[in-house]
């Protein structure tokens, strides 16, 4: 005999439990309702993408993180995100959409990353995109966080901020103290603010060459606080000339503004001046979503406004504005903090179990009717002893076991057994269809 090999998994990858799975998918079909429901059409790009393409704009750490390989004269990778097939995608059928494009997309990516605590090399991710031919409306960027404060209530998730800032806002003010050529530097080591604190933050700027002075001013402007509209004033109060800053507190203002208008509540969203994406392709708004009592669990959805997705494919313009929910993680970080809790085990809402193999044939006329009725139905096809039949219900949860025995084969009826209540209720497959659908 072959010597059995030890059934396991990669590290790094998530599987799931068939209750964990029914309480995933909820989640997943929860955002995918809400995205719809804001007008966003569906898509699902290629798993593998060709690596000359998929790499276009890829460098530095992204590459190294990248499942590449060569079937025979194909160079292949497994897509890491979902925006570059989403920008392959736009400049490819670009004359076929009509503009602008919103999307989502749900799917897996797929990352090299060395596995630790929280993180994945397979995950789904759920991104809106919105894309623009030539110019974007700065209304999607006041709708964006609007789509995802809805995610988040019909999640029943604990209280959240969503936080927003602008770019240019970032940019114009580095601009107007000389910083201009330090510009993505610099906000690439702020946005490491609130995981490395401020004096590492300090020690890496230093290291970058920015002076004590201009380091001090810095810090000043990421750290001042008060209400949204506060804020706001603030900001218009510094007297900075610069046109690019001037232009972002102006798009950060109408963006507040036009939140209101789309009934966006106050709690759940403020300007923080510390949010500035580490990617550098972002342009304009930003946004990062908290959980407020789990600060642990870093931004649970992130997003931004970009100038052009589409520059390494077309020589048309296309900004867009996007948004993504890392769906295995958050989930994985809920679980673990006791947020979620599996109440299933099964998708079955009605078990039908004849008595003996004589009554199998009423025992499948009786499914039928129950799932002509939309009511999810099992059979046990099993010749085991009713104790067991009992026993397979009560452990999966199945709220109801429909019986049918010789008595109820001949009266052309059925027993119905409430398995919470203990009730048992003799009626014809129809009438049993008619009471189960009834009782939630």
């Amino acid at each position: 005999m072959s010597k059995l090999v030890e059934p396991r998994i990669p590290t790094g990858f998530m599987e799931l439990l068939p209750q964990d799975q029914i309480l995933f998918n909820r989640m997943y079909d929860t955002i995918r309702r809400v995205y719809e429901r804001f007008g966003f059409l569906p898509l699902d790009t290629t798993t593998i993408e060709l690596s000359e393409v998929l790499l276009a704009k890829a460098g530095g750490e992204t590459e190294k993180q990248i499942y590449r390989f060569t079937k025979g004269d194909h160079d292949l990778a497994l897509r890491f995100d979902l925006t570059v097939p989403l920008a392959r995608y736009v400049s490819q059928h670009q004359q076929e959409l009509v503009f602008p494009f919103k999307r989502y997309q749900m799917s897996k990516v797929f990352r090299g990353e060395r596995p630790q605590k929280g993180r994945f090399r397979e995950f789904y991710q759920c991104d809106i995109d919105i894309i623009g031919q030539d110019e974007l409306s700065l209304f999607y960027d006041a709708e964006m966080p609007v789509v995802i404060y809805h995610v988040f209530k019909e999640l029943d998730l604990a209280a959240f901020t969503i936080r927003l800032n602008n770019r240019k806002v970032l940019g114009g003010f580095f601009k107007g103290i000389g910083l201009e050529d330090k510009t993505t530097d610099v906000l690439r080591i702020i946005d490491k603010l609130e995981k490395i604190g401020r004096e590492n933050v300090t020690a890496e700027l230093l290291d970058d060459g920015i002076s004590e002075e201009n380091i001090d001013k810095i810090f000043r402007l990421v750290s001042i606080k008060g209400s949204n509209d506060e804020i706001l004033e603030q900001l218009k109060g510094l007297g900075i000339e610069d046109e690019t800053f001037k232009e972002g507190v102006s798009e950060l203002d109408q963006v507040v503004s036009n939140m209101r208008l789309l009934g966006m509540p106050e709690e759940n969203f403020e300007i923080d001046l510390t949010i500035a994406r580490g990617l550098d392709y972002y342009t304009g708004t930003v946004y990062e979503t908290r959980l407020n009592d789990y600060p642990q669990f870093g931004s649970v959805c992130s997003g931004g406004r970009y100038e052009n997705l589409t520059g390494f494919y077309s020589k048309t313009k296309m900004p867009g504005i996007g948004i993504s929910i890392g769906l295995t993680r958050m989930f994985s970080q809920l679980k673990e903090a006791g947020l979620l809790k599996a109440d299933t085990k099964t998708l079955v809402k009605a078990l039908v179990v004849p008595m003996s193999s004589d009554q199998m044939k009423e025992a499948l006329q009786t499914a039928s009717v129950l799932r002509q009725a939309q009511i999810p139905t099992d059979v046990y096809y099993q010749q085991k002893g009713m104790k067991q039949k009992m026993k397979y219900a009560s452990r999966l949860g199945i709220p109801y076991v429909v019986l049918i025995g010789e008595d109820e084969a001949k009266q052309g009826k059925v027993a119905v057994k409430d398995m919470t209540e203990s009730t048992q209720t003799v009626v014809t497959a129809l009438e049993a269809a008619r009471l189960i659908a009834g009782k939630k």
